[in-house]
């Protein structure tokens, strides 16, 4: 099964279209179908590989990673062909007619996939999904952590129908990665996994300027608000906190609750801590990292809400939860890989969100509360582009959910519409009616004089003057006045910061997703 990275090219240049990429899209989506039927055929076997591979239970591997990507298969089949047909472009200028404007969709061509190893199937899964649906070429360097699961995933989708070199794979060694970048050239670079590396392969990728799409780490808050349901509160965050061993970067590494909730924030959550099983992580020096953070934080003034602080062993350790844990301890910057979270009290919204600004990769952030709109007007401060509200990581699971990493988390989409399209490139297709095509030759005075007044009719006032040859307005004349902005609606606990603030000109996108 594994092939050399030498051989994931033969038969094609860069720039060639592929047998894979001439194919039909309604074909295309039929290999989807295949490849959804023998994920589900062999769900038990891929889920059992998985828990052998890294750890977690078999029942966590059919959920975390096996059901989302059936449900992007699924997703795929019902809406991909829409998604990747031509489509009608409207709206053009008066001095258009005769045009019309189409977008069609292309493969990118060769795409790498270096994948990662907390969630196997479920991310490398959806990403191959993704590509080949658009109609790309595909060479995988799987995770040196999970090589079994991901080698029998990439078998399935050969065998579900894939033409010869479609989707091919590497040795799963670090040296096969830097191999595979080094010695062939991609259209298009995924690579799911830390801030270093991913800064690594992008200095490697602006040599040649392949483009990248960069999915890296979160270290992401947690907000429970004065309004919120406590109890349901600190179960979802709870499940966050230990859901893959900790091992998932959307999971909350801090909780900012508002100080008139705290108390009973920590008594709901208490009995969810003193009772959390051991967990296994990718390996010991893992753990032991997860655990130095959580005993410095201790020793800073700190408490563990279970009242145990237990050593790991080996790679196996006690989730964990620190409260009133200090701002200055290293544990709440978030910077780990596992089930220990920071709980802290904070007076005032402006409070939180400083503490949750200290930290430079927001991905997927929780808010609780029990007023949507408060909780909205939070999110639109939070810089995540992920916000979940009374809910914690499980609803990014959605297929049509876009991940859309930013500063240090990444760059680039995946997943969703917006990932499928970005699998491929626009290509706009314009056809004119060659008896509706205006003339291009230099117009006579009077007919450049018409189409001024014309002009200045139809893009500017509208007022009949300006059709019928009325002088326009001298340029000196003041402009008018512009009309008042319409009031600004402060959320009830911050008055002052929304009468005062100055407007904002930022232009990141949230996707809310409110359970």
């Amino acid at each position: 099964m594994h092939q050399s990275v030498q051989h994931a090219g033969n038969g094609e240049d860069r720039q060639g279209r592929s047998a894979w990429a001439v194919l039909p899209v309604r074909d295309r989506i039929a290999w989807v179908r295949r490849f959804r039927r023998q994920l589900a055929d062999h769900a038990d076997t891929l889920s059992r590989t998985i828990a052998e591979e890294v750890g977690k239970t078999e029942f966590e591997a059919l959920t975390g990673d096996v059901m989302p990507l059936l449900a992007c298969c699924r997703w795929i089949e019902k809406r991909g062909r829409k998604l990747l047909r031509p489509r009608r472009v409207r709206g053009g200028a008066f001095w258009q007619m005769g045009q019309r404007h189409e977008v069609h969709r292309e493969p990118l061509g060769h795409v790498a996939i270096i994948a990662t190893w907390n969630y196997p199937v479920q991310l490398l899964g959806i990403q191959i999904v993704h590509a080949l649906a658009a109609g790309n070429r595909v060479t995988v360097k799987p995770s040196e952590h999970s090589p079994r699961a991901q080698a029998t995933l990439i078998e399935m989708a050969q065998r579900a129908g894939l033409p010869r070199e479609t989707l091919s794979m590497t040795e799963a060694t670090r040296e096969a990665g830097a191999a595979m970048l080094r010695e062939q050239r991609f259209d298009h670079i995924i690579f799911t996994g830390s801030t270093g590396v991913g800064r690594a392969i992008a200095e490697h990728a602006a040599t040649t300027l392949t483009p990248t799409t960069l999915e890296l780490s979160g270290r992401d808050s947690a907000f429970v608000l004065a309004d919120a349901d406590v109890e349901l509160a600190a179960k979802s965050i709870w499940n966050g906190v230990t859901m893959n061993g900790g091992q998932t970067c959307m999971a909350p590494r801090r909780v900012l609750v508002e100080r008139s909730v705290y108390r009973r924030f920590l008594d709901a959550l208490a009995p969810h801590a003193a009772s959390a099983r051991p967990r296994k992580l990718i390996s010991p020096e893992a753990a032991a990292r997860v655990q130095q953070l959580a005993q410095d934080a201790i020793e800073r003034g700190g408490r563990s809400l279970s009242g145990m602080a237990e050593p790991a062993i080996g790679a196996t350790m006690h989730p964990i939860a620190i409260a009133d844990c200090p701002a200055d301890a290293a544990l709440v910057t978030g910077d780990h890989f596992g089930p220990a979270v920071a709980i802290l009290p904070v007076n005032s919204i402006d409070e939180a969100l400083s503490l949750h600004r200290r930290c430079t990769q927001h991905l997927a952030t929780s808010i609780f509360s029990g007023n949507p709109r408060r909780a909205k007007s939070l999110a639109a401060r939070c810089s995540a582009s992920i916000i979940t509200i009374n809910d914690c990581i499980l609803p990014t699971a959605h297929p049509a959910v876009t991940l859309a990493g930013a500063g240090e988390s990444g760059w680039g989409v995946s997943r969703g519409e917006a990932g499928l399209l970005a699998m491929t490139r626009p290509v706009q297709v314009a056809i004119t009616r060659p008896r509706l095509r205006p003339d291009v030759q230099l117009p006579t005075r009077k007919t450049a004089r018409l189409m001024q007044r014309f002009v200045r009719w139809w893009y500017g006032s509208g007022s009949l003057g300006s059709l019928i040859g009325a002088d326009p307005p001298p340029a000196d004349r003041p402009l008018a006045p512009m009309p008042p902005a319409s009031p600004v609606h402060p959320s009830p606990e911050e008055p002052a910061r929304a009468t005062h603030a100055a407007p904002s000109t930022s232009r990141n996108h949230s996707h809310v997703s409110t359970s």
